[in-house]
């Protein structure tokens, strides 16, 4: 594996074997901060992560692998950054490629994160885009294993909404590492035409398939991952609520439909999660539609199944081993 000074913007760029290496790489700093271990592989370096949109788990999976890794990291609010709106997104990405080593972006059209990597000269990370989630991927192909000791051959269930950068996401890493990947939605739900084509033929080389279902019971045979998101995406006007409740409630996790998968399935789920009335947008969907979960059942949420916050944990080490490559040489990482 050989990702040094490379971006990170889209898992179709990698190969399964560099997909692989990040994972397993993301192991041994999972192991080496267990143990209390130092790893400050990038002493000296500092990086800019911008957010456009907000976040819980990836700025604070950014800016503690960067502090892990001797890295000092410059959060970029959307208060605090003139991108693409006094400044273009190339003229930011060409002076922040003079004062960082590298540049996360979380926000909306990929282009913008392909457009930073094209001008600044450094390695950019895509955070999260309106299309592509890769670093949430990484964290979910690394529980995955944890759980059942590989990746390749589990059946993964995507349960909603699959038309977006999750459902997407997941598509692309299952193709890639021979998963076999179930997009369970409605009709007008599903993953784009183009995407679908390239990902069907990346899951054939690699001895997996893609599916489309929209029976939920159907879907869920024999699966080994139940996975399920929010239902409206950041982002998205407040009005989608509606249609989206109405289309998609009957595919919400239930214990009913774990129980129809293998035995040893888990539930699994990017987060944040609408499965109790303790948000403030639970209270109001409460309050307008009268359902006290969304996506998930709190009984499934918090069931012994819910591997939710080894993923959520997973998501730093995954992010440190992303950075990693990029910005130290093979024969460092080597030494680890």
């Amino acid at each position: 594996m050989s990702l040094y000074k490379k971006s990170f913007l889209k898992l179709l760029d990698l190969s399964a074997d560099e997909i692989n290496g990040l994972i397993t790489l993301a192991e041994k700093f999972k192991a080496l901060k267990k143990n209390g271990v130092p790893h400050k592989l990038c002493e000296g370096k500092s990086v800019a992560l911008i957010f456009e949109k907000t976040s819980t788990r990836t700025r604070c999976a950014f800016e503690v692998a960067s502090n892990d890794l001797g890295i000092h990291p410059v959060y970029l609010s959307p208060e605090c950054s003139q991108i693409g709106n006094k400044e273009s997104i190339a003229d930011t990405a060409r002076v922040l490629g003079r004062m960082f080593d590298g540049i996360e972006y979380r926000g909306y059209g990929q282009e913008i994160v392909e457009t930073l990597a094209r001008y600044s000269g450094v390695p950019v990370w895509n955070g999260l885009t309106n299309e592509s989630h890769p670093t949430q991927i990484l964290a979910d192909m690394m529980t995955i294993k944890e759980r059942f000791g590989t990746v390749k051959g589990i059946k993964l269930v995507f349960m909603g909404n699959s038309m977006y950068n999750m459902g997407n996401s997941l598509m692309v890493g299952c193709a890639k590492l021979g998963v076999d990947f179930v997009a369970c939605s409605p009709a007008g739900y599903f993953p784009c035409g183009d995407l679908t084509k390239i990902c069907k033929a990346e899951a054939e080389k690699n001895g997996s398939t893609i599916s489309f279902i929209t029976d939920p019971f159907e879907a869920v045979k024999n699966a080994d991952v139940i996975y399920t998101d929010v239902w409206v995406s950041l982002g998205e006007p407040d009005e989608a609520w509606a249609k989206r409740i109405k289309d998609l409630l009957p595919y919400r996790v239930t214990k009913e439909l774990m129980d129809k998968a293998s035995p040893d399935c888990v539930f699994m789920h990017c987060l944040p999660s609408f499965h109790d009335l303790k948000t403030n947008i639970g209270k109001s969907i409460f309050d307008k539609f009268g359902i006290d979960c969304m996506e998930v059942t709190d009984e499934v949420f918090e069931s012994e199944r819910s591997v939710v916050f080894d993923e959520a944990e997973n998501r730093m080490h995954t992010i440190k081993a992303v950075m990693a490559s990029s910005l130290c040489p093979e024969q460092t990482l080597d030494k680890i």
